[in-house]
């Protein structure tokens, strides 16, 4: 008998949490340091229904309209939060402030700019990552922070961003390269929590506690480098749909 979808998405995703869990306890952390989003992009608002129903509370999107859909579709359901892991263009970061309750992706202090504006006016305070590239890839987005002459350039938007009032730096994200073999990709998380420690010195105003970092190809590895928080789809949910 085939297993119904709800408990298929709830099998997998205890699945990934035990080997989160396995990942902190090797790195001496506790399993409860961990945040696992659930990447819900492309798919259905059907398959959002599943996960929810599933006991999944975090779901993470990246296309901004799509997202405003499945958000007023959904509506208010209690503990459930709502991540932006995608680019935001700044002409979309009206939807964003007033939509989602954590953003993982301001990568400009233009789009800083534009969020604090929309969040003051929505009346609301949006916790923020700041995302970094440190892998140098020029298709990616983010801060440029792969070589460390980059940081104190870094550290000096960020004591700009620290003063914006409506929005609340949490810590830093970052989407490496793809690579096959996950370990390649620990240099990088490796350097991303180089980077944390340095912005604690550098702009100690901020809390930089939060590191999103790893999905399914990589989570378990970001996680023995010190990732609070992952991003996990496919391993999940399945394959997802392709996008228009």
């Amino acid at each position: 008998m085939n297993q119904n979808p709800v408990s298929s998405i709830r099998l997998r995703y205890e699945q990934v949490c035990e080997k989160i869990a396995s990942a902190a306890r090797k790195a001496g952390r506790t399993p409860d340091s961990v945040c696992l989003v659930v990447v819900t992009k492309t798919h259905s608002l059907e398959v959002v229904r599943l996960a929810l129903d599933a006991g999944i509370c975090d779901l993470g999107e990246n296309y901004v309209e799509e997202a405003v859909e499945k958000i007023k579709e959904i509506g208010a359901v209690n503990g459930l939060t709502w991540h932006m892991i995608g680019h935001v263009q700044s002409r979309k970061a009206d939807l964003v402030a007033q939509n989602f309750d954590i953003v993982h992706s301001l990568d400009s202090l233009k789009l800083a700019n534009r969020l604090d504006r929309f969040a003051g006016e929505a009346g609301r305070k949006i916790p923020v990552l700041l995302e970094c590239n440190v892998g140098g890839e020029e298709s990616k987005f983010g801060f440029p922070a792969f070589d460390k002459a980059q940081w104190e350039d870094l550290s000096a938007e960020a004591r700009q961003i620290a003063k914006l009032p409506n929005l609340v730096i949490r810590g830093l994200m970052t989407m490496p390269p793809l690579y096959l073999e996950p370990e390649k990709t620990r240099p990088l998380f490796q350097k991303m929590r180089e980077l944390q420690s340095y912005l604690f010195g550098a702009v100690p105003q901020c809390s930089w506690n939060e590191l999103s970092m790893g999905t399914s190809s990589d989570f378990v590895v970001a996680v023995e480098e010190g990732a609070t928080i992952v991003r996990v789809g496919t391993a999940i949910l399945g394959s997802r749909p392709p996008k228009d």
